[in-house]
């Protein structure tokens, strides 16, 4: 069995780029999470204490992104990936997209998906 909690839409302004002229200016980022976490024992006991506090995650990437500024889509991604796995132990594996919009304007979407699990 495999419970989720997702995310989709997380909006961040990011500091992200390989050219110069990205460099010069925070742009939004989009990111859409998927959680792997047994939700049985939240289920039961109806408490915060027993899953993953969504508003947790949500700061704990938004610190993330504000303190870095990479080069690549890449690298902060399994940043936040590594950093979630440490701070949610509750948490067994995630999946991470990440959405540049905007980025080349005759293509829709440009973005990285990355799985990562505990080891």
């Amino acid at each position: 069995m495999r419970d989720l909690i997702f995310l989709e839409g997380l909006t961040v302004q990011a500091l992200i780029g390989v050219y110069d002229w990205e460099r010069t200016a925070r742009r939004p980022l989009v990111l859409d999470l998927q959680l792997e976490v047994d939700l049985g024992p939240a289920g039961a006991s109806d408490a915060v204490a027993d899953t993953v506090d969504y508003a947790a995650v949500t700061a704990s990437i938004e610190a993330e992104v504000a303190a870095a500024s990479p080069q690549l889509l890449e690298s902060l991604a399994a940043t936040i990936c590594d950093r979630l796995l440490r701070e949610f132990g509750q948490v067994t594996a995630l999946t991470l997209t990440v959405h540049k919009p905007g980025i080349l304007p005759q293509v829709r979407d440009v973005g990285i998906r990355l799985r990562r699990a505990r080891r």
